[in-house]
């Protein structure tokens, strides 16, 4: 189903999509989209996302299946709470990607804004995924509490990733191709050099990402890659009186 989103308000947008949906429809063309907000949000159908254009805020909030691809920028809040399916996107993004985000995919050819996996968590065998082909500002990482980040590096900007790296985390791994100073860094984080487990888990998400956006795999993985973990599960614990 291709839909000429020029001019329309996102609310009639989204209820010609959510319409469509419960009538069977599995695959939609957005062309002209210029900011509209709250695409894909709460669909639980597996159903093909296609958007020619800008979306607006909080795209694939809440939802639980679909494929979204984006061939061009994207706003802020993208993957809100998201619980399961996947968003592409063929640009850069804005900030609080993936806030709450409990399962699914992100993928990021570009760079990636403020606070990017904020609040993530896992369940299980439910683990969100980003990837950020560029690089990210600050508070990367803030209080995640599970999932997995890679942040790539490969617009040769510098530096990779603004202050307050992980601040406040206490679960979730992220992994960062380059160096990164210290001082970058939140102090809830310990950096690792990466064993074999790590590389192989990488090389799985690395894989897929560069298909979609056709970089060189092995140009890829031949980077230098730091780990961070959360030195604590509880880095406030002391805060609190019992």
């Amino acid at each position: 189903m291709r839909i000429d989103a020029k001019g329309i308000h996102y609310r009639q947008l989204n209820k010609s999509i959510r319409e469509a949906v419960a009538k069977g429809e599995k695959e939609f063309e957005l062309d002209n989209i210029g900011g509209q907000r709250y695409i894909g949000d709460g669909l639980n159908e597996n159903v093909k996302i296609t958007i020619n254009g800008t979306p607006g805020n909080d795209l694939g909030a809440f939802m639980n299946g679909p494929r979204i691809i984006v061939n061009a920028n994207a706003q802020d809040g993208i993957a809100n709470t998201m619980n399961a399916g996947e968003i592409i996107i063929h640009g850069s993004a804005g900030d609080i990607i993936g806030y709450g985000m409990r399962g699914g995919k992100v993928y990021i050819k570009g760079d990636a804004g403020y606070r990017v996996g904020i609040h993530m968590k896992e369940y299980k065998k439910q683990v969100p995924v980003i990837i950020t082909g560029g690089t990210a500002g600050d508070f990367y990482g803030e209080y995640m509490a599970g999932g997995i980040m890679i942040l790539l590096g490969m617009n040769g900007k510098s530096p990779i990733v603004g202050d307050y790296v992980g601040t406040g985390m206490h679960g979730g791994v992220i992994y960062i191709r380059g160096k990164v100073d210290p001082y970058h860094l939140g102090k809830e984080v310990s950096c690792l050099e990466l064993n074999e487990e790590d590389t192989k888990l990488i090389g799985s998400f690395l894989k897929e990402y560069c298909e979609y956006f056709g970089f060189d795999f092995n140009e890829v993985m031949s980077g230098k890659f730091m780990k961070l973990v959360p030195l604590s599960h509880r880095p406030y614990g002391n805060l609190y009186v019992y």
